[in-house]
């Protein structure tokens, strides 16, 4: 009964670490797909980001010279007011969303978004506009409703003239939703609206051969820091370059402190269990003293009594960690279902979209971190058994027969 405590102990915490990390792996590789497949590997603003980026052309020409980058498109954004006018229904309250303005020709080369549309279609000719899944739904909006959007330069402009007698009213510019995508990351698919770079143009002010900045995309994400640096040294115009690790610093910085650290933190699981064979070993000990006594009367060596002991840490090692793995590919390959269980059960919504960005649970399992969980999990229940085991090699023959 002790051996199977040992081993069960052994089992839950093998169990748990995969699980775990497998988990926090999943949110990084999900979340680093989402993000850059929306966003950018490289971002080129002008020197400073009050100012607009003039002559962008014969930049983007530049940097699609760089053999790593297969994708360049200029962009505008901007927060905007807008309310909601769809064909059936009243027209909702105003609210403010991100406009983003792109180019309609070279977005592909560098965003997921024309690929992603689940309604419509990707079309932001003559005041068109797509928006996310979530946008959608949660206004009740669906393709050929309008959308009222203000600039925020038009609605810094009223306010300021509120209580004179010039006092200055702007009208809204209509736009028609066109098509409505997902791709994939709860947070983009509620809070954008994307229109085209001309029709951002007017909205935030800006001169006709300017843009924002440029995105950029590379055959490796990797990669970023050392194209960042080669296209510093061949642009010499005022820019500034920022990588897809400094836009987004704190999410994949957390994730990789919150994976070591519950690493670190959910191993004294199997610490614990290793202490449950410590005891079970000495318990043994005690029980099979005379036995010992025996075996080295007809001449067991002390290596042979040795590796007897340590052969039983050494099974029960290999059995937890064994059942460990397994259960934990199993927990794993149905952990979306049991998670509808659980929310259907309690009412709760364990995995709520709005907080972690996701709609199933991800989970991508890490050769190198299963391999490090199940060898420092074997290494620890094989060390656990070794004092026991050599205070058992080291009894004498006589004292054992008289006292076991």
């Amino acid at each position: 009964m002790i051996t199977v405590i040992s081993i069960i102990g052994v089992l839950l915490g093998v169990a748990v670490l995969i699980i775990v990390i497998s988990v926090m792996s999943g949110f990084d590789k999900e979340w680093r797909v989402r993000i850059l497949g929306f966003n950018a590997h490289l971002t080129v603003y002008p020197g400073t980001h009050d100012q607009a980026l003039t002559n962008y052309e014969n930049i983007m020409r530049t940097i699609a010279a760089n053999p790593n980058v297969i994708g360049v498109s200029p962009f505008i954004s901007g927060k905007v007011l807008f309310k909601a006018e769809p064909q059936s229904g009243p027209a909702r309250k105003p609210d403010v969303a991100a406009l983003i303005g792109v180019d309609q020709d070279t977005l592909g080369k560098v965003n997921v978004l024309p690929d992603s549309m689940v309604a419509g279609k990707f079309d932001l000719s003559d005041r068109g506009v797509v928006v996310g899944r979530d946008f959608a739904s949660g206004l009740g909006l669906d393709v050929g409703d309008r959308l009222a959007i203000y600039s925020a330069s038009s609605v810094e402009k009223m306010q300021a003239s509120i209580g004179k007698t010039n006092a200055e009213v702007f009208l809204a510019d209509d736009f028609t939703i066109r098509g409505v995508f997902d791709v994939g990351f709860p947070e983009y698919n509620s809070s954008i609206i994307v229109a085209s770079l001309e029709d951002a143009r007017d909205l935030q002010s800006i001169p006709e051969d300017s843009v924002q900045g440029l995105r950029i995309k590379l055959r490796d994400p990797f990669l970023a820091d050392k194209v960042a640096e080669e296209l510093a040294r061949t642009l010499t115009d005022n820019i500034s370059i920022y990588t897809w690790r400094q836009d987004n610093p704190a999410i994949f910085d957390a994730l990789a402190v919150e994976k070591n650290m519950m690493f670190y933190i959910l191993f004294f699981i199997v610490v614990v269990a290793a202490f449950g064979i410590v005891n079970c070993q000495i318990t043994f000990v005690v029980q099979k003293t005379r036995e010992i006594g025996i075996l080295k009367s007809i001449g067991a060596t002390q290596r042979q009594i040795l590796w007897l002991f340590m052969s039983q840490s050494i099974v029960v090692g290999a059995m937890g960690v064994g059942l460990g793995f397994g259960i934990a590919m199993l927990a794993l390959a149905y952990r979306n279902e049991f998670l509808e269980f659980m929310r259907h059960a309690t009412g709760m919504e364990l995995l709520p979209a709005t907080i972690y960005h996701v709609y199933d649970l991800p989970v991508s399992i890490q050769g190198p971190d299963v391999a490090l969980i199940c060898g420092a999990a074997f290494l620890t229940c094989a060390l656990a058994g070794a004092f026991p085991a050599w205070k058992a090699s080291r009894l004498q023959p006589v004292e054992a027969l008289r006292y076991g």
